[in-house]
């Protein structure tokens, strides 16, 4: 099996080799772009499984890349940005990423969370050969394959990413159980939420984009004021 490979684009060109030493170490197989327009020309030609995209490029900022990645691929995208502000965080995560790392950033921490996304991404794509259950879970009007990682809602399958794939799971998985956003947070990121912040919150509105029939008349994926999250029985 060859290496894994991964894409990164940071018009800082110290960053992107910073992290390229990183990924190489652990044994991935890294390309690298400076802008936008070198990141498509290599997806449309290497077999990319992860991508580290700089918010803030020239031209077509990484934003904008991460819609257009998006349109076609659920392939993980974790961004990297100065910025650490709230709002921020969620503009990122709203145009699809995955994760968001702010700079200066510890490279350990960087591949840490690699690892994390392409271990999520191994088990949600069809082609995994980790052994699935076959099972499917039906909630009202939602059809979940673990198989496959299927998704139909009302009638109508939806494209999700691993992480909203996660998110959905868990939920169905225990129908009329209220799950905290920290509670979320711990069981789909496998780690400890430090800080309050809106990652939940921001994926949980992806999501409801996605499978609701009126993403503000939430009929699936109910809020409990003060409390979290659930799914009815």
């Amino acid at each position: 099996m060859g290496q894994t490979s991964i894409l990164v684009v940071d018009d800082d060109k110290e960053i992107a080799e910073l992290v390229e030493i990183h990924l190489v170490s652990d044994g991935y197989q890294v390309f690298k772009a400076y802008s936008a327009k070198e990141g498509y020309d290599i997806l449309e030609k290497e077999d990319i499984k992860l991508v580290i995209l700089d918010i803030m490029m020239p031209g077509i900022d990484g934003l904008n890349m991460c819609k257009t990645i998006r349109k076609n691929s659920t392939i993980p995208i974790i961004m990297l940005s100065a910025k650490s502000a709230d709002l921020d965080k969620i503009i990122g995560l709203s145009t699809g990423a995955d994760d968001y790392v702010i700079k200066p950033f510890n490279p350990l921490e960087l591949t840490a969370r690699v690892k994390s996304q392409l271990r999520r991404y191994t088990t949600f794509n069809p082609n995994s050969h980790e052994e699935k259950s076959g099972k499917e879970i039906i909630v009202n009007h939602l059809i979940i394959n673990k198989e496959d990682h299927r998704v139909i809602s009302y009638g109508k399958e939806v494209k999700l990413t691993p992480i909203e794939f996660d998110i959905l799971h868990l939920l169905a998985s225990n129908p009329g159980r209220v799950f905290s956003t920290d509670e979320i947070f711990e069981r789909v990121w496998n780690e400890k939420m430090f800080e309050a912040n809106n990652t939940v919150m921001v994926h949980i509105r992806r999501l409801r984009e996605k499978i609701e029939m009126d993403s503000r008349n939430a009929q699936i994926i109910k809020t409990v004021w003060g409390v979290g999250y659930k799914i009815e029985k």
